[in-house]
């Protein structure tokens, strides 16, 4: 089998730097990951974060996608009980009406902030119980509209923009499999339910208008370098990431240390480390064994990856050994 491979952006801010400057990053990414053969590049919504530089989600993908050509640009995702599905289907009608054959939608049912901000973004705490009617009302939006229509989304009604489910649960794989969306699982940062959730989509899966089978992405991290020792040490950047995320101290995203171990505790090891699990850090030829024995494991259509890495050049670099992977790969 072989997977695509995509790329997700959080537009991380390293610590010196400022959300401009990591926007124009990621647009940089982009632009190489196209040249480069990568399918799609998604930004994910966030609100409150420090350290990330995409909580406006549909203004940074159009950022992105006015600054490349081919690539597929999306959201992965908009977290749907932050928005009324008919501001969602404004949004990315309007995108892709600007871009057409490019944009991607995928849909989240974690609010992705505090309840504190959640209070600020004007939205029940409870929205998230009405996902799956939220959903079903987007893709209405998105259908042609009907002869005396009271409410269209203008752009919106008669585009073809893909939904994707997102999730951490196997909630979000039996409503991708409901519905006949293909399913992205958040194994980055929230690994333990990985190989059940896609048993679960794939074995209740029905066919739909958009999708006839069933359609796996997984997140996965992935820091590659000249040697392992080298990768290992980029990675110290995720590893503080996360232990801060244990510590409920979330930052901007730290520059790599020597020695991981002077910064987390034993606990906050086992917990981050946890988070982890898929991460495939060292050369090409290591990332490569551990990216092929992840793809037999789970059978996955796609891999999105992650790369928390501090230097934009060397995060750049690290994409660049992964598309060499995915030259061996695909020859």
């Amino acid at each position: 089998m072989t997977p695509r491979y995509s790329i997700l952006d959080l537009a991380f801010i390293p610590e010196g730097s400022t959300p401009g400057d990591a926007l124009r990053n990621s647009l940089d990414l982009a632009q190489h990951a196209e040249r480069w053969g990568f399918e799609r590049f998604w930004l994910a919504e966030h609100h409150n974060m420090i350290g990330i530089a995409s909580a406006a989600t549909a203004v940074a993908i159009g950022y992105v996608a006015g600054g490349t050509k081919t690539i597929r640009v999306g959201a992965g995702g908009i977290m749907l009980p932050n928005h009324a599905p008919l501001i969602i289907a404004e949004q990315f009608g309007t995108l892709e009406s600007l871009y057409p054959g490019r944009i991607d939608l995928g849909l989240g049912r974690a609010p992705g902030t505090d309840q504190r901000t959640l209070h600020a973004l004007r939205r029940n705490p409870m929205s998230a119980d009405r996902f799956p009617d939220d959903v079903l009302e987007l893709q209405a939006f998105f259908e042609p509209a009907a002869e005396n229509q009271a409410v269209q989304a203008v752009p919106g009604a008669g585009l073809n923009v893909p939904l994707w489910i997102l999730g951490s649960s196997l909630f979000g794989a039996r409503l991708a499999a409901l519905l006949g969306l293909p399913y992205a699982f958040a194994s980055h940062f929230a690994p333990a339910a990985l190989l059940q959730a896609i048993e679960i989509y794939r074995s209740e899966f029905r066919p739909s208008k958009q999708l006839e089978q069933p359609y796996v992405m997984a997140g996965v991290n992935v820091i590659a370098a000249e040697s392992d020792r080298e990768a290992r040490r980029l990675f110290t950047s995720a590893q503080q990431q996360f232990t801060n995320l244990v510590r409920s101290k979330p930052g901007r995203l730290r520059p790599p240390i020597d020695d991981i171990d002077t910064y987390w505790s034993p606990e906050e090891a086992v917990q981050a480390s946890s988070m982890l699990k898929y991460a495939f850090v060292g050369s090409v030829t290591t990332v490569q064994v551990g990216l092929q024995a992840f793809v037999r494991s789970t059978g996955v259509d796609e891999l999105m990856v992650v790369s928390a890495i501090y230097e934009h050049a060397a995060r750049l670099r690290s994409y660049n050994l992964l598309a060499n992977v995915m030259s061996i790969t695909h020859s």
